[in-house]
């Protein structure tokens, strides 16, 4: 028997083993919570997890059960085969290909053990639905309408469609492009008939989605991300109505979950003016930093950078050809693509271009243009990638440019200390390196943006007039707040916003999904991470855990 079969039929044993885990212990939330009264709390995710437990669905189980544990009634609102199409199930070699929708309602049913099921369910009165825990199954309705009105219509066209006062079009496009990998969608069959299918499939949650809340009255929504369209839509739903919604992503930390009244991929957070880091702070941070500067973290249970290399003699020989030198950092397609990145440039490889074009009039600096490590992920990498975009524009061509590949693991940080100044579209070394004290220029927001921690232009003309401005300074002075709210800020995304769950999941045989650890209901309702969700949630508290 070959490897991949024998790891096969591991990971397929691992998960059955996990999956009555979880049953076991839904069971016995279901036995020990008390008699749950007031409006619940709906939870939905149908993003994150098809035949395994993702982490982000091990956060989202854990805060509904220790609602549960606290009598307050939660309503999860389920995909039973709800959507022609979702964006997990969606199969990019071949769109047409069938959901694995057998085996992800098989997942969801093992979380939601013990549960009354609406299936199943007798007729309820108004007051017994809204204060029962309860799991509410929705399957898929074409609507014969739609499908006429965008059968014909192009993709530029699907993606800004309007229907019935909701953004159908503009909800679907994150997921579309994430799944696809590309950022330029094309306007081909399969790209046009997955959007269709997509919006269609939006339509429908979003009706099911209405009716739900009509039966909850819900004092709030939790979701994972809401960025891919089923959590998207269902949040704009929610909001239309005046409903809380609360998203929900995975820490900084390992097994850690970040969860906010906002927009949790933009990672909103509140710093105090007057917060400054003490010495203890200031040591812990460190601590962190040094590791991370040698390549040893994790981000969802990856690890980019696990033999990170110093700076080759063949490398420190051309930069002593040139004047100065200066990274360019690129992200990862997602990160460039979700609607709040894109504020300045239609997208970073719009921004590329404009660097080229200054580039090549700047002969005397050595530019170096690095392709993010993520590009390459197995099972997720990407199709439109900056390494496409260099051999497109012959970039490997001009003589003042070197081009880092995502498999290679020259350290940036050691790049970033040789810099005349760092380039960066919205990737976190824009945060480290202003950290590190180097003057950043970055060109899409990010989410260190919404403090003063680099350079941001607002308008194409300014970055590139900033970029020309810094390429000719003899000396670049860099705003001493930069480094100080950039340290805070990420000591705020460490230790304060990134809820450890460590106690209770930890890495499966992919370390990108999670299993459940055993441990007793009350440890739960005990850890920090749930009683800074609980008070979020019922007492709308900040989601940040407290200083011991």
């Amino acid at each position: 028997m070959s490897e991949f079969f024998k790891q096969r039929i591991y990971r397929g044993l691992v998960r059955r083993l996990n999956n009555l885990k979880i049953a076991r212990t839904a069971y016995l939330v279901s036995r020990n919570s008390p008699p749950p009264s007031g409006a619940p709390v709906v939870f939905f995710k149908a993003s994150t997890g098809i035949d395994d437990l993702s982490w982000n669905s091990g956060f989202h189980l854990l805060a509904s059960w220790a609602l549960r544990l606290k009598g307050v009634p939660v309503a999860y609102f389920a995909c039973n085969s709800g959507m022609s199409k979702c964006v997990l199930g969606t199969n990019r070699d071949d769109p047409h290909k069938e959901m694995p929708c057998k085996t992800c309602v098989a997942q969801s049913r093992a979380l939601y053990t013990g549960l009354r099921s609406d299936d199943f369910s007798r007729p309820q009165t108004a007051t017994e639905v809204a204060t029962t825990s309860r799991v509410n199954w929705f399957a898929f309705e074409r609507n014969s309408y739609l499908v006429s009105r965008i059968q014909s219509l192009s993709v530029p066209e699907l993606a800004i469609l309007h229907f019935q006062n909701i953004p159908l079009g503009p909800l679907c496009l994150p997921g579309l492009r994430w799944i696809l990998r590309i950022h330029h969608l094309n306007d081909d069959e399969n790209t046009r008939y997955l959007l269709r299918e997509y919006i269609l499939s939006a339509w429908n949650v979003a009706q099911k989605f209405d009716k739900f809340l009509d039966e909850t009255n819900p004092r709030a929504v939790i979701v994972f991300n809401g960025q891919f369209f089923p959590e998207a839509t269902a949040r704009y739903v929610a909001q239309k109505r005046g409903i809380r919604v609360i998203t929900h992503e995975v820490g900084l930390q390992p097994a850690s979950a970040f969860f906010t009244d906002g927009e949790a991929t933009a990672y909103p957070i509140h710093i105090p003016d007057e917060f400054e880091l003490n010495d203890e702070q200031n040591a812990k941070l460190d601590a962190y930093l040094a590791k991370r500067f040698q390549g040893d973290f994790t981000m969802a249970g990856i690890k980019f950078w696990a033999d990170m290399k110093g700076l080759g003699e063949s490398f420190l020989q051309k930069v002593a050809q040139f004047k100065q030198i200066v990274p360019v950092f690129t992200n990862v397609i997602f990160d460039t693509s979700q609607p709040h990145a894109n504020t300045v440039f239609e997208d970073m490889f719009d921004w590329l271009d404009m660097t080229l074009e200054v580039i090549k009039e700047h002969r005397d600096t050595l530019f170096v243009i690095r392709a993010h490590p993520d590009e390459l992920r197995v099972r997720k990498s990407s199709r439109e990638t900056v390494e496409g975009w260099v051999d497109s524009r012959k970039v490997r061509s001009e003589p003042n440019v070197v081009f880092v590949g995502p498999r290679e693991t020259l350290s940036s940080y050691e790049l970033i200390q040789r810099s005349k100044f760092v380039m960066v579209y919205n990737s976190t070394i824009g945060l480290e390196a202003s950290i590190m004290g180097a003057p950043v220029l970055c060109a899409g927001r990010a989410r260190f943006t919404q403090y003063p921690t680099v350079f941001f232009p607002q308008t194409v003309e300014e970055v590139r007039g900033k970029m020309k401005e810094f390429l000719a300074a003899e000396k670049i002075e860099v705003p001493a707040e930069f480094k100080r709210n950039a340290r805070r800020f990420l000591y705020y995304q460490l230790f304060r916003t990134s809820l450890p769950f460590g106690d209770f999941l930890e890495p499966s045989v992919r370390t990108t999904q999670a299993k459940l650890k055993s441990f007793e209901l009350n440890e739960l309702l005990e850890s920090d991470a749930v009683k800074v969700i609980l008070d979020g949630v019922l007492e709308d508290g900040d989601f940040l855990l407290k200083e011991r």
